[in-house]
């Protein structure tokens, strides 16, 4: 018999769970499908928020032919063969065929090249589906002629709200008498992850020969104990692994890091994946307190791009390494979000007329860019002005942070504007 999560696999909109903003009623990709028309998109989410399930319930809602592929196994020539096929099928009532890539974030760029004439052409709509960000895997062209629709992980209702419809309407689980006493430790191990949640429900209730069956968190931790293996099927709880890995980087334990990087390793995780999260480990943790860190994050996502597995492992571990050992700051990364939010506060205030670029003659009638004082002529490359917007002066945005670098940045800052907040 089937898995329960196949066998539970909606196969109508009206069945499928969560994902309200882009399929619930009047939403951008629910209009286009009852519209029974569809442009080339590409899902991006965690996995088992209903990638492949939402594809399948178009491909039958609109009735067209529908062609996968994994980009795991699929080459070049898998996908000139399915994209003949697709010509060979075409009928002028009716949509174009739509062709499904799995993981497309793991096709080659010669593969993604391959695929440009057919969705330009309209010969098929692609629907793509990938757990990366499809901005560092998906090749430009391709991406510009794709819809990008982001899927969020299920909500805790969502969850409880399947966990009901299995133990209710499935034919092997409904013969049994299943209570959910408690369901935090189901919830927690899924992830929100829908399809790993029936996983540890199959294997919970599978696991107890009787047919009356009170589902408890200490039962579900004692048999996911005793079958780690069992809910995941690459035996790594990916984002949960992922963020044990950066907050022990954070945290400055290089012992731990070095472990949960093990952990990604061995559980066969892909290296541009870690490296890309060093790199914003880099630039969001440490910060100034090291600005060496980011640079050594880039070098090693470039040598990973270079050299693969299993090499690679050995600049992930210097990194690691590095990254936990170093002082950490995150005075950057909460620089900019302090800015972000008082743009979003204040709107498009004007810039200063000294600050403003005078390229016409108009332009200088008018005062852009009077009584700019041009540092380098000054003592020091310095001269005291207003370089905020009127509305704003004497905000302090930027806090330095107690380390050792940024401590040099702030005693340079009060010598050239003074201690109050470094301005005039």
């Amino acid at each position: 018999m089937q898995p329960l999560a196949e066998r539970l696999r909606p196969k109508t909109l009206d069945e499928y769970i969560g994902q309200k903003h882009l399929v619930g009623p009047g939403a951008v990709l629910r209009k286009m499908i009852d519209a029974g028309r569809i442009s080339s998109f590409i899902l991006w989410g965690p996995p088992g928020v209903g990638k492949t399930t939402l594809a399948h319930i178009i491909a039958n809602k609109l009735e067209t032919p529908f062609y996968t592929l994994s980009a795991v196994t699929s080459g070049v020539k898998d996908v000139r063969e399915v994209i003949e096929r697709a010509k060979s099928n075409r009928f002028f009532s009716q949509a174009s065929p739509i062709l499904f890539i799995d993981e497309i974030h793991r096709f080659s760029k010669s593969q993604q090249d391959s695929l440009l004439g057919a969705v330009e052409q309209g010969i098929v709509t692609l629907i793509g589906a990938t757990t990366e960000n499809p901005s560092f895997e998906v090749i430009r062209p391709l991406l510009s002629r794709c819809q990008l629709y982001v899927l969020k992980p299920l909500e805790k209702e969502d969850l409880l709200g399947l966990l009901q419809r299995a133990i209710t309407t499935d034919v092997e689980l409904k013969e049994k008498h299943i209570e959910l006493k408690e369901t935090t430790a189901m919830l927690r191990y899924s992830g929100g992850d829908a399809r790993k949640l029936l996983n540890i429900l199959e294997l919970v209730t599978e696991a107890e020969n009787q047919n009356q069956v009170t589902i408890t968190d200490e039962l579900v931790t004692e048999r996911l104990q005793q079958n780690p293996m069992a809910y995941d099927k690459d035996g790594e709880m990916h984002y949960d692994i992922i963020s044990a890995f950066i907050k022990s980087i954070r945290g400055s334990d290089p012992d731990a890091a070095i472990y949960w990087l093990a952990r990604m390793v061995e559980g066969g995780e892909d290296p541009a994946f870690i490296a890309r999260r060093l790199v914003i480990s880099a630039a969001e943790d440490i910060g100034l307190a090291n600005p060496n860190a980011l640079l050594l994050a880039n070098a090693c996502f470039d040598t990973i791009m270079k050299i693969g597995w299993p090499e690679g492992r050995i600049p992930l571990a210097e990194t690691t390494i590095y990254l936990a050992t170093s002082p950490k700051s995150n005075s950057a990364y909460m620089a900019i979000n302090d800015a972000i939010s008082l743009v979003q506060r204040t709107g498009n205030l004007p810039v200063p007329l000294h600050l403003r670029n005078a390229p016409t003659k108009l332009m200088k009638q008018l005062g852009y860019g009077d009584n700019y004082k041009y540092a380098h002529d000054y003592p020091g490359n310095f001269v005291r002005q207003q370089f905020l917007p009127d509305e704003l002066t004497g905000e302090n945005i930027w806090k330095p942070q107690a380390n050792a670098a940024e401590q040099k940045h702030k005693e340079r800052m009060e010598a050239l504007w003074g201690t109050d907040k470094y301005k005039q």
